[in-house]
């Protein structure tokens, strides 16, 4: 016999688990002049102001179910935003049963409630290399939830909001409820990696690694784009106006970033 959700664990009284999700995400551009890097720079600052950042947090509430308390948000000069939403725990009457399993989480424009409590803050930085040619644009999203569903339901929307050539990705699983008989629980669901809350589409698509201390309940997961094609990361033209010395140039300076930010370390 298959057990609901409330018969596979009885507490004594409210969940308070606090589960953290921080979700990083680099985008990479070559752009050979001062020009160029600007245009680049005023293109994210664009695409990822602090108008849109506050709808992507929004869909990020309506999908773990948070109740949206307080909103602040700022645009920066040069560049740059940030936004900081307060949020409140929300009913999960009705909700769907795989709702409470380890799966992942809906698309854009598919949103299911769940229970939530806490705050969702996301920060940009844009950021260029001190010689003309390297600019990056880093976005640094942190959930922050109480109560039974974990912030990794948001993973999934998380991940097609952005462009992404490298995923950074940290859960923790933090403090303690406790059952009816006194027990305490330091966790209240499986999960063997941050991996299993990434479609199989999404994976296809890098190279993961991960790094989880299982006894803490601390799960970490970089991931990097497998496939490399020049023209992805040139800003307002293509590989083809370039001479193969160039395209090899500009190539290996940019897997060469690529590398850097997803090992942590500089490279000769």
């Amino acid at each position: 016999m298959k057990l609901t959700r409330e018969e596979r664990i009885q507490l004594h009284g409210f969940n308070n688990l606090t589960k953290s999700l921080s979700f990083n995400m680099y985008d990479i551009c070559y752009t050979r002049t001062k020009e160029e890097r600007l245009a680049y720079l005023e293109y994210i600052d664009e695409q990822y102001n602090a108008d849109r950042l506050t709808d992507i947090l929004k869909q990020v509430a309506d999908i773990i179910g948070a109740h949206v308390l307080n909103v602040a948000k700022q645009d920066y000069e040069p560049q740059g935003a940030s936004v900081t939403m307060l949020v409140s725990e929300g009913p999960v009457d009705g909700a769907a049963e795989e709702s409470f399993e380890e799966t992942p989480g809906p698309l854009p424009g598919l949103v299911l409630m769940h229970l939530d409590k806490s705050h969702i803050t996301v920060h940009t930085y844009p950021e260029y290399h001190p010689d003309e040619g390297i600019s990056t644009f880093r976005a640094d999203i942190d959930v922050s939830t109480c109560g039974e569903i974990s912030p990794l339901k948001a993973l999934n929307y998380l991940i097609h909001s952005f462009d992404t050539d490298i995923m950074t990705m940290d859960y923790r699983v933090r403090g303690f409820t406790r059952d009816i008989s006194g027990h305490k629980l330091f966790i209240d669901h499986e999960i063997s990696s941050i991996q299993n809350f990434i479609p199989d589409d999404i994976r296809d698509l890098y190279d993961m690694i991960d790094v989880n201390v299982y006894q803490e309940n601390i799960f970490h997961t970089k991931c990097r784009l497998r496939r490399f094609d020049l023209d992805n990361y040139l800003f307002g033209y293509t590989k083809d106006k370039l001479s193969e010395a160039d395209q090899r140039a500009i190539t290996e300076r940019l897997k060469r970033e690529m590398d850097e930010i997803y090992y942590g370390k500089n490279m000769a």
